[in-house]
């Protein structure tokens, strides 16, 4: 790891840490650890059993998208990296703005593929997770706003969110537009801009990068090309939003507040929002997220909201943070290079 990257990781925990301790001491530190420690275990389990079963969707996802490339994965292969993979967004600032690079290398690791071709599939399912999440945060307001009034909270939430996929969006299709200009002309800039540093010979690095350019390109192509595997893929990340939304309410219920299904669904891709900070997964920012939302929504007391959350963060980012790690680590993956 170079010593920006180790600033940067440093820097964002420490942040997370100190976020998690304000959003602790302004709900009240020991109300959260009472409910945690006295909520159902059955409930509790099943909330991990979800989680796992949200990773398993997503994974079947990546493995589904590999094989219009025709990279062809085992389920237990592509299930630890795609855990690999979430491993390194959460231990990256951005999420997986951050961590797709390491996640490109460990799919081309353990496929035997190109890292243009690793980096296609996991691009590949973060784009394709946009649009079922925000078709579920549509579904879940309009099923809220016919029981309760949306307050001003949730508005900003739902606009910001909506803001931000858009002009992800855009970017993505101005990118594939204009792709063939950025292969014949990005090359020629990055090769002469590193040529100047004389460390660099810049043909080399023209030639090397048109050439990767060029098959990330062609990658892209054959998955859309695919309209049934492009389905199948769209279905599994529904499915996993899905089960992510189940996984809250459950941890709710764990905790002895049930929630409206309605809120859990739009509370997870709402909250996952604040991954999109400099904070390693999101991690503290998502949380209060979770917090800032579900409080006037539910009418739960904020330390019982928190203690539901903690244990569903517990199923959806610490888990697969263990299973992530141990894959990254076998394989011998720098997940912070």
């Amino acid at each position: 790891m170079d010593g920006t990257r180790r600033r940067g990781l440093v820097i964002g925990g420490v942040a997370a840490v100190g976020i998690l301790a304000v959003l602790f001491v302004a709900v009240g530190a020991d109300q959260v650890v009472d409910t945690v420690f006295a909520a159902d275990r059955g409930l509790v389990a099943a909330t991990f059993g979800l989680g796992f079963c949200w990773l398993l969707a997503w994974s079947l996802m990546l493995r589904t998208v590999l094989g219009a490339v025709d990279v062809h994965l085992p389920v237990t292969t592509s299930f630890l990296a795609y855990a690999g993979a979430v491993f390194a967004n959460n231990v990256t600032p951005f999420g997986q703005a951050g961590g797709e690079p390491v996640a490109a290398a460990l799919i081309a690791k353990v496929s035997g593929s190109r890292y243009e071709t690793g980096l296609v599939g996991i691009a590949s399912v973060d784009v394709l997770n946009v649009v079922p999440s925000i078709s579920l945060v549509f579904l879940g307001v309009g099923a809220y706003a016919a029981t309760a009034a949306v307050g001003e909270r949730l508005g900003v939430a739902v606009a910001v969110a909506v803001a931000l996929i858009a002009s992800i969006s855009t970017a993505i299709a101005l990118g594939w537009r204009y792709r063939r200009a950025i292969a014949e002309r990005l090359p020629a800039a990055v090769g002469g801009l590193l040529g100047r540093l004389n460390r660099f010979d810049a043909a080399a690095v023209e030639e090397t990068l048109a050439a990767r350019l060029r098959s990330f390109f062609e990658d892209i192509e054959r998955v859309g090309t695919s309209p049934r595997r492009l389905a199948a893929a769209v279905g599994l990340s529904l499915a996993g939003w899905t089960l992510q939304a189940a996984a809250l309410a459950v941890a709710f219920a764990a905790v002895g507040s049930p929630i409206p299904p309605e809120v859990a669904l739009f509370a997870v891709p709402l909250a996952y929002v604040a991954g999109a900070t400099p904070l390693p997964g999101g991690l503290g920012g998502i949380e209060a997220a979770f917090v800032g939302l579900l409080v006037p929504t539910t009418g739960v007391a904020a330390s019982t909201v928190t203690a539901a959350v903690l244990v569903f963060r517990g199923a959806v980012y610490w888990m697969p943070m263990l299973i992530g790690g141990v894959s990254v680590s076998v394989l011998g993956i720098d997940a912070v290079r």
